[in-house]
């Protein structure tokens, strides 16, 4: 526990599997889940503009589309502010960003987010402070702070791959829009963002597809 946030922090292998194992003695169909995904991936990044970047490359698109979009930036040197403001939407369009996109990563740039500071907030605040960038939407503020900012009590249940994965563990009628899986996802407090590692281990396994 961050005793100045008052909120678990993940910041290693063992706290996913403390989470892991808390979620699977309270909930069957977790232990069902990690007994065909094997051991969860840490997935832990670094936070700052380059990580919501690739965020903001990753939204609405396949995992290998955002690869091939990321590594073209990479290669041009646009994963910083200064670089994006230094060019043209016409220019990052040539890249693989879309124009919406474009136009997002030069509002990202602009915003001139604390990063730092995001570190010391609360996960709620963090959100927030996020979505009020043009572009950036719940499900990317939600992703940064479970994996760049190591949170262990946040959900992204926006993200289709959770919402097929909570329906096909669960045996759903239908697949949960957003609102009735965060709901859902309230039972998996405080190891969400640890029930989202399994939900999205597990989508992979029946679909042998990344969720992300």
């Amino acid at each position: 526990m961050d005793t100045a946030l008052n909120e678990r922090i993940i910041r290693g292998d063992s706290c996913v599997a403390e989470g892991a194992a808390w979620l699977a003695e309270r909930h069957p169909r977790f232990a069902f889940a990690l007994d065909q995904t094997g051991p969860l991936p840490l997935r832990l990044r670094p936070d700052g503009f380059g990580q919501l970047l690739s965020a903001i490359v990753s939204q609405q698109v396949s995992v290998a589309s955002a690869r091939a979009i990321w590594a073209k930036l990479e290669a041009a040197g646009m994963v910083t502010p200064e670089a994006i403001l230094r060019v043209s939407e016409e220019e990052l369009r040539g890249l693989g960003l879309s124009r919406q996109k474009a136009a997002y990563a030069r509002a990202l740039a602009e915003a001139d987010i604390n990063y730092d500071a995001l570190r010391g907030l609360p996960a709620g605040e963090v959100v927030k402070t996020l979505v009020a960038v043009k572009g950036i939407g719940i499900w990317t503020a939600e992703i940064y702070a479970m994996f760049s900012l190591g949170r262990a009590d946040i959900f992204a249940p926006g993200d289709l791959a959770l919402q097929e994965g909570a329906r096909i563990l669960f045996a759903l009628d239908e697949r949960p829009k957003e609102k009735a899986l965060r709901q859902m996802a309230e039972d998996w407090s405080p190891w969400r963002s640890v029930a989202a590692r399994i939900l999205w281990a597990y989508y992979h396994v029946e679909k042998n597809r990344e969720g992300i």
